[in-house]
């Protein structure tokens, strides 16, 4: 009943325009009656997001059973959280983009759709301040860093549904993440050689101590070992430690 409603409210949402749609319009499309429509959903607006809440379910779903100190890398884990969304509208392409068509006209839609998006955030947020709940500044780099792979989906998302749902959905989620895990990812993904002889996470970088012939003169060298897939900031960050502590 409830897939019966979305798709009777959507297509006369097509036909005849949003603001023009009423409920009573949608359950006589779909043949049942007023009260019917208000047990699966709120409003009119609901109808258009039918899929969200299940969504939101899920993810709910698998960040609690990520969740606890000794789980997995909590950036990837948020990660993961967020392609169930691109999976979702990627499920159904051509759904998608005339939805995205339609928030585009309807201010009231996408105020609504805005809404959506800080649940989806503030679920992950949530999560990523348990898993920090004892780490300096814990809160505020939960959220920054929700923030960030919303920014990251989103960003994605929107140039996939702009092609017309033309094009690899999870690929251009994959890569936009990325972003967000080389900078604030603290799981590695596979060790890299320490001066020190221990593993460091990838993406780590280290000053290693001098040996030789320019620190024998007493010469300043600093000799920087870092990952390939270091960030830039992070080099630098190390390097400027290295030298203010003389």
């Amino acid at each position: 009943m409830r897939e019966a409603l979305a798709e009777a409210a959507f297509q006369l949402f097509l036909e005849r325009g949003y603001e023009r749609t009423t409920v009573d319009d949608i359950v006589a499309r779909a043949g049942v009656g007023r009260r019917s429509f208000f047990r699966y959903f709120p409003s009119k607006e609901d109808a258009v997001f039918p899929d969200h809440e299940r969504c939101l379910a899920d993810m709910t779903a698998l960040l609690d059973g990520r969740d606890g100190r000794d789980g997995p890398d909590p950036v990837g884990a948020v990660c993961d959280a967020a392609r169930l969304v691109m999976r979702m509208y990627a499920a159904n392409p051509e759904f998608s983009v005339q939805r995205y068509g339609l928030t585009q006209e309807v201010p009231g839609l996408r105020t609504y759709e805005l809404s959506v998006v800080r649940r989806y955030e503030g679920t992950m947020a949530g999560y990523l301040r348990r898993r920090w709940a004892d780490a300096p500044d814990g809160g505020l780099r939960a959220d920054v860093v929700a923030a960030a792979v919303v920014a990251a989906h989103n960003n994605a998302l929107r140039s996939w549904l702009r092609s017309g749902g033309v094009g690899d959905a999870d690929a251009a989620v994959d890569h936009a993440l990325g972003l967000v895990r080389d900078v604030w990812g603290s799981a590695a993904r596979g060790p890299a050689a320490d001066p020190r002889g221990e593993a460091e996470p990838e993406g780590s970088a280290h000053v290693a101590p001098v040996v030789g012939a320019a620190a024998e003169q007493g010469d300043d060298v600093i000799v920087m070992v870092a990952s390939r897939k270091a960030p830039m900031w992070r080099v630098v960050q190390s390097i400027e430690a290295a030298m203010a502590a003389g």
